[in-house]
């Protein structure tokens, strides 16, 4: 198990001590014990070491005192200052995206999401190749796949570039399938409802709850990749499935995000979403305004949404449904822990899924988001 340091800088960011928490939990969520935290504070980050020379020389001393063999950023950093990091403090050193990429793979089941995965890796190894590997640049003889006088970064290029080719046709070939499903869905008239929300929300707890699956539902960021669809009980005649979706996170890397729009547009041709929010979170406007974002990048922002504030058996707030005056929906306060709630949450489904016109629960919900959670 590697020991790690944490290197958090505050930008003047107003989510600081937030992003703190959650990349403590991600480093955890990677498999590694958190031996310290350093803190500092930037106007911007330094060209060549991102925290600065002086703050690098602490981290250096740091660990070599507490005897770490893994830094982590809690940022993205350029591969040339990841690389001035690495000769300064002799340790393995990591940014944010490839710690989220890192624990994507540890999670991924499926051949899909395996394949996904690999994706997003090789995208983002690709920018490391082009700028910060500068000791492959040395030129070698040609031997098997290497062109005449073709350097080594070069030839990694190529084979990489074989290699992306090859995870995309896999890929298209996984979503042709998958669209062939989804066409008969709609055939069959079948409603689709997917769980989507910032990871860690309770999701998956839901998703067991609501369809008496076994979906893997631990305290840890990530815990389900692959998506899980269950189809449920007929509610007055009417079928539908559920799905259990990947959880966002803030700064989501963007080669995550493309390798996954297969599975993510799954969303975005939902009948309805159910926005899955930790109630128990400090930080829980911030997270639901972060999976809006996500939702726009993935075409999914005019899909209909109804609010569930998950968790509160960790709050004051009570089980069940608010409404707004006119009687559509502002929010479902529940446990799928406990199961408060749940049984008036699921007394909803026919009067949800009878509704033909999603748009004016959309449009007529309160926007949770301008509220703070009480």
């Amino acid at each position: 198990m590697y020991r790690a340091i944490i290197v958090c800088i505050d930008f003047r960011d107003h989510s600081f001590e937030e992003s703190i928490d959650e990349i403590k939990l991600l480093v955890a969520s990677a498999g590694a014990t958190i031996l310290d935290i350093l803190l500092g504070k930037r106007d911007r980050p330094d060209a060549a070491m991102f925290a600065g020379k002086g703050k690098i020389e602490e981290l250096a001393k740091l660990v070599s005192d507490r005897k770490a063999d893994l830094v982590v950023f809690n940022h993205a950093i350029a591969p040339v200052q990841q690389r001035n990091v690495e000769r300064l403090v002799k340790c393995r050193t990591l940014d944010r995206t490839s710690l989220i990429l890192d624990i994507f793979a540890q999670r991924a089941r499926t051949h899909e999401g395996k394949v996904q995965v690999e994706l997003a890796q090789l995208t983002h190894l690709a920018t490391r190749l082009i700028r910060g590997w500068t000791h492959l640049e040395r030129q070698k003889g040609g031997i098997g796949l290497r062109g005449p006088g073709e350097t080594q970064l070069e030839t990694d290029r190529r084979l990489l570039g074989f290699r992306v080719k090859s995870l995309k046709r896999k890929l298209a070939i996984i979503e042709k399938q998958r669209k062939t499903r989804r066409r008969s869905r709609n055939r069959r008239g079948v409603l689709k409802i997917s769980l989507v929300g910032y990871t860690n929300a309770g999701k998956s707890s839901l998703f067991n709850r609501l369809t008496k699956a076994k979906s893997l539902a631990a305290n840890q960021l990530f815990a389900t990749l692959d998506t899980t669809t269950r189809k449920l009980a007929y509610v007055n005649q009417t079928e539908f499935v559920m799905s259990d979706t990947v959880g966002f996170v803030r700064d989501l890397p963007h080669a995550l995000v493309e390798a996954f729009k297969a599975t993510l547009e799954e969303t975005a041709d939902s009948d309805v979403l159910f926005h899955v929010v930790d109630a128990s979170s400090r930080s829980a406007e911030f997270e639901m305004k972060q999976v809006q974002t996500v939702l726009r990048e993935i075409g999914a922002e005019s899909v209909p949404q109804i609010y569930i504030f998950n968790k509160i058996d960790l709050t004051n707030l009570k089980p069940g449904i608010q409404r707004l005056s006119c009687g559509t929906i502002k929010q479902v306060n529940l446990s799928a822990l406990s199961g408060d709630g749940v049984e008036q949450f699921r007394e909803l489904f026919p009067e949800l899924l009878l509704l033909t016109d999603w748009k004016k629960i959309s449009e007529k919900s309160i926007s949770v988001l301008d509220q703070q959670v009480s």
